[in-house]
């Protein structure tokens, strides 16, 4: 009796469950709201894009010419740096001896091409001279030899030998005489010019090796290549720097005094687009945070386009053409590689559909 009752009942009920799940089913989804209002274009007819807030040199992302391990780091994020100034220091300890040994090279060239250029000395000069007169003297002696053998009635009151030295003597005499009058000229005339020359070459290539190990020394010292404001650090002390382009720069500066924005435009707008065209950014999250922008320039390549919001409803399979755009950063605060929403104003369609 009591199944006789139980399972109509289970029937009536499952019937009416059914029937409360289709009803609720078939109600419209409400959307839910957006985190926040959408921004709106100013103008009747607009070019909308995604723009990136960068410095107004571009971010400049420094790294090292030269790999080494980091023994100072001189500036912190967010300070502002004049072009030139030192960012980070390497370990300069083996340049820095290499640098020595070049110092004293050239003062050892320096060195011989001052002793050249001071020739005669003032010393050498009497010495050379009593040389000269010694010659002299001995030529005159081996001549009054021979004139007194000479003037001998009877010649055979002196052997033949004899006569044979006297005359050898005298030449002797004579060549030694000659040679000390070209050593006191020599002396007195000073260094040889090719010999001056090629030490003022030695000097020249002693000095040239200088400067480059002072430039290999400067090397170790990365600066800053304008006056910028040091965006990140991503390098400490004690750190082995890398050369090269790196995916993390060591560095990260830009002139954010103006600010720039590079907006994508895709490539199926860019036959609307205008050099000078008037533009408008807001901020992402916040319509009411807007600005109008100054029209830079347009960059003359179009490019594979970048996934810029990372939603996976993005289209990056298309090319777009890079416009850039600045304001001042007093107007609208925001920082540099933050996203803005980015309308251009186009003329209208007209002359651009296919005919």
């Amino acid at each position: 009796m009591i199944l006789k009752y139980v399972l109509p009942l289970l029937a009536i009920l499952g019937f009416a469950f059914a029937v409360h799940t289709v009803a609720q089913g078939s109600k419209p989804v409400v959307p839910a709201k957006p985190v926040a209002e959408p921004a709106r274009s100013p103008f009747a007819s607009v070019i909308a894009g995604a723009g990136i807030v960068e410095a107004r040199t571009q971010n400049i992302a420094v790294g090292t010419p030269v790999p080494g391990v980091v023994v100072a780091v001189e500036v912190a994020v967010g300070d502002t740096v004049a072009a030139g100034a030192p960012l980070f220091r390497l370990d300069d300890r083996e340049r820095a001896a290499q640098h020595l040994v070049k110092l004293a090279q050239l003062a050892q060239a320096q060195s011989e091409l001052a002793r050249l250029e001071a020739l005669p000395r003032a010393e050498d000069v009497p010495v050379a001279e009593a040389r000269l007169t010694a010659s002299d003297a001995l030529l005159a002696d081996a001549t009054k030899q021979l004139d007194l053998a000479e003037s001998l009635t009877d010649k055979r009151a002196i052997a033949t030998q004899e006569w044979d030295r006297r005359r050898f003597a005298v030449l002797t005499a004579r060549a030694r005489a000659a040679e000390s009058t070209s050593e006191l000229a020599k002396l007195k005339a000073g260094a040889w010019a090719p010999e001056l020359a090629a030490a003022r070459a030695k000097v020249a290539a002693a000095q040239a090796e200088v400067d480059a190990a002072r430039t290999e020394l400067d090397r170790l010292v990365v600066r800053a290549p304008v006056g910028a404001t040091v965006l990140q650090v991503n390098v400490r002390k004690g750190e082995f720097a890398t050369a090269g382009a790196l995916a993390t720069p060591l560095m990260l500066l830009g002139d954010i005094s103006v600010l720039h924005v590079r907006v994508d435009v895709d490539e199926n707008d860019v036959w609307r687009l205008k050099s000078g065209a008037r533009a408008e950014a807001c901020v992402r999250g916040n319509r009411s945070l807007r600005t109008d922008l100054e029209f830079v320039r347009i960059d003359p390549y179009v490019v594979p386009k970048r996934s810029l919001t990372g939603e996976s409803t993005e289209r990056v399979d298309t090319r777009v053409l890079q416009v850039l755009f600045r304001f001042d950063p007093k107007v609208l605060p925001v920082y540099v590689g933050q996203q803005m929403d980015v309308f251009i104003e186009a003329p209208g369609d007209v002359g651009g559909g296919a005919r």
